[in-house]
């Protein structure tokens, strides 16, 4: 099989690229965020999914090679006089989610935009630096 097309979650997990949600104890009838993570060979590409969220209620954070990414969905509340509700499916709530990268991200230079539900985050990688021999005296 081709290495480029083959699927391997213990490779990236190895890789230090496993996308883990915050909490281990979440409800399971409790919404994550779904997102697709790509890397490039000077940035790492994230789109994540967040319907009916507005970009105000969007929060992200970088630290590291960690990024967290917190919404808000609120619940608009219209009262109609006479009606009933006699199902409810849609979750409103706090959603998050934080996942760690294989390196450093330069959070100064890093850009998010928000379109049609999808959070698309660019997040260069940080220079590395070289490492430096000493000598030994």
């Amino acid at each position: 099989m081709n290495k480029l097309t083959r699927f391997d979650p213990l490779d990236d997990l190895f890789r230090g690229f496993f996308v883990r949600p915050v909490d281990m104890n979440t409800p399971a009838n409790m919404p994550s965020i779904k997102m697709d993570v790509s890397e490039q060979p000077k940035a790492f590409v994230v789109h994540a999914e967040l319907p009916g969220v507005k970009k105000d209620d969007i929060h992200v954070q970088v630290e590291g090679n960690q990024v967290s990414i917190t919404a808000e969905v609120k619940q608009e509340k219209e009262v109609k006089e006479d009606e009933r509700i006699l199902r409810a499916e849609r979750f409103f709530g706090q959603v998050s989610r934080t996942f760690q990268l294989a390196q450093d991200i330069d959070d100064s230079q890093s850009v998010a935009k928000f379109a049609d539900g999808v959070l698309e985050l660019t997040l260069p990688k940080k220079a590395s630096t070289a490492s430096k021999r000493l000598m030994i005296e």
